[in-house]
């Protein structure tokens, strides 16, 4: 209990300033709740007269048996329900708002050794379970707590051996109840854990159905996914087998329970203690007390157990408990020319190996520069360290001669641009996917971009032209198109660095030397590192970097390197000069 009060004070920071739609919920149920209290005494009256002819006292009491029926209704329907709906709709958004920004802010090592499918779970599914919890499937249960509560407080006034006996009664129910609910939220943890890893691989499915098709893999990512299904499915069933036992034991004891009631109030109105209409009013109180009243605390206690289950997946993250978040430093520098140096730095994605290793140069403010070497040598990894994505292990990163551990977020990612090898294209329009980086976006601006990019040709011959939905990652484009859309994403956030990671990789020689015309024409106005193995893209660069084992093993021209470093001429041979 105490854990749920902590809980619920939680989200409702996320829902206050829809506190109002909360209080009048609040309202409509404590005023139906003590009108339930009082209905059946009312109804037993109704009954008595009935079968005492009088017609005109049985009339009134119907009548206000139907005023007090319809604002039950109408408490329950209007004020109830269409403020839980404001309360859910804004919490939930609050609350996947702020989880969305906790998981840009996650560490991205941490990102890479986890399934999306956990983040969509919990972003999704445990959001909206938190925020009904407070609002309408909570307080509904409440609602019928309180008042077969108050039910049975009638009881205690109306005759103490039938108190006795449905307090009796519900401690019995409550205590399998409770057991119930106990051992299906052990195994609901478990389900959860299996539905998670299940998303995951049909996001996979979804993300990867071209490659799963060309790789004919689609037998053994099948046998993955149904082993996933069979395992969730089971859980799903063992749930279901704990409640199938566990409600047939509660029906049979509710049958014994409900004849030992009308036994006792048999014997009750035969000596006189009670009368027939007293005895039909503590009966009408026996499916409040003796059946809504368990099943209601069984499935609030549920709905606790899974409300604080979705809490704590959801707080893990915004709390750092199970992934840790990237931290940046508070200075702010606002001109950036774009120099920068690595100094003795030391990397590794994991403890056992390094990726760079002790290593240092220095690149000066609109230099171009490019970065040669084999598959693995770490010149990515340089990339990565120079955006803060990953942290170096040892050494420091410059940027003008500070740190970038000092230094704010806007002040490396705002000065920064990556366009990598395969960039991630969003379902989005054309022109969405260019306003992701410029909202107030022109359609000037935009066809400028995309000209630069060599890309205005191919969408003006879309049908729905720069409004054209590029589908999941970019599905209807090319490789190359792909590139063009980042590149021309590139140009209009118009940073002092830019890095092009294999970025013209996917494009055909034409499109590569118009694409490379375009990387000069912003030769000396911003600084560009080009990682590349088709090595004409680099040939023009200032100076060239040769990256071997995790360190700088030589610096020069294309004409340096050429003619003194067996390495570059290697990979000259067999990537350009053939």
């Amino acid at each position: 209990m105490k854990e749920t009060i902590k809980n619920i004070r939680r989200v409702y920071q996320y829902g206050k300033e829809y506190r109002k739609n909360l209080f009048e919920m609040f309202f409509a149920v404590i005023s139906s709740t003590i009108i339930n209290i009082i209905l059946p005494l009312f109804t037993a009256k109704q009954i008595v007269y009935f079968t005492s002819n009088l017609w005109q006292q049985l009339l009134i009491v119907s009548l206000v048996i139907f005023v007090v029926q319809a604002y039950i209704s109408f408490a329950a329907m209007f004020f109830t329900r269409r403020n839980s709906q404001h309360f859910l709709r804004g919490t939930i958004k609050n609350l996947q708002i702020r989880l969305g920004k906790e998981i840009l802010r996650i560490n991205q090592k941490d990102l890479d050794n986890t399934s999306s499918g956990i983040f969509t779970q919990r972003m999704i599914n445990d959001t909206e379970k938190m925020a009904s919890f407070i609002g309408w499937d909570g307080l509904d249960h409440l609602r019928h707590i309180f008042a077969n509560i108050g039910a049975l407080f009638a009881t205690f006034v109306i005759n103490r051996q039938v108190f006795i006996y449905y307090l009796m009664v519900s401690i019995i129910l409550t205590i399998l109840y409770n057991n119930k609910t106990k051992r299906k939220g052990e195994i609901d943890v478990q389900f959860r854990n299996k539905t998670e890893k299940v998303s995951s691989l049909i996001s996979e499915l979804i993300r990867g159905v071209r490659d799963i098709k060309m790789l004919n893999a689609q037998n053994s990512f099948m046998v993955k996914l149904e082993e996933n299904i069979t395992e969730q499915n089971e859980k799903r069933f063992e749930m279901g087998k704990v409640n199938r036992t566990y409600v047939y034991i509660i029906d049979t004891l509710k049958a014994l329970f409900e004849l030992g009631l009308i036994l006792l109030l048999i014997y009750l109105i035969k000596n006189n203690i009670i009368t027939v209409a007293i005895a039909i009013a503590l009966f009408n109180y026996k499916s409040g007390i003796m059946t809504l009243v368990m099943e209601h605390i069984s499935s609030y206690m549920e709905l606790a157990k899974n409300f604080n289950i979705s809490c704590d997946r959801v707080f893990s993250i915004l709390d750092n408990k199970t992934f840790t978040k990237e931290t940046f430093g508070k200075k702010h520098l606002e001109d950036i020319k774009g120099n920068f140096e690595f100094r003795n730095v030391t990397f590794g994605y994991n403890e056992n190996k390094k990726v760079l290793d002790n290593m240092n140069f220095k690149i000066n403010a609109c230099e171009m520069v490019g970065f040669v070497g084999k598959s693995g040598v770490g010149k990515t990894t340089i990339f990565n360290l120079l955006c803060k994505m990953y942290s170096v292990q040892s050494g420091e990163i410059l940027l003008e001669n500070t740190n970038i551990n000092e230094l704010d977020e806007d002040t490396i990612r705002g000065n920064m641009t990556i366009i990598s090898q395969n960039p991630y294209i969003f379902n989005l329009s054309i022109k969405d996917n260019l306003k992701l980086v410029k909202e107030d976006l022109t359609d000037e601006e935009m066809r400028k971009a995309c000209k630069i990019a060599c890309l205005d040709e191919f969408i003006e011959e879309l049908p729905n032209k720069y409004d054209t939905i590029v589908g999941e990652a970019g599905v209807i484009l090319s490789g190359g198109q792909k590139q063009r859309l980042a590149i021309a994403r590139a140009f209009l956030q118009k940073t002092k660095i830019i890095l092009f990671d294999e970025a013209t990789s996917s494009l055909d020689n034409e499109t590569q030397s118009e694409i490379q015309k375009a990387i000069s024409n912003l030769k000396n106005e911003y600084t560009i590192l080009i990682i590349a193995h088709r090595l004409s893209t680099i040939i023009n660069c200032n100076k060239i970097m040769v990256v071997e084992d995790g360190k700088i093993s030589d610096i020069g021209t294309h004409e340096e390197l050429i003619s003194r470093n067996y390495t570059y001429q290697a990979l000259c041979k067999t990537e350009l000069l053939k």
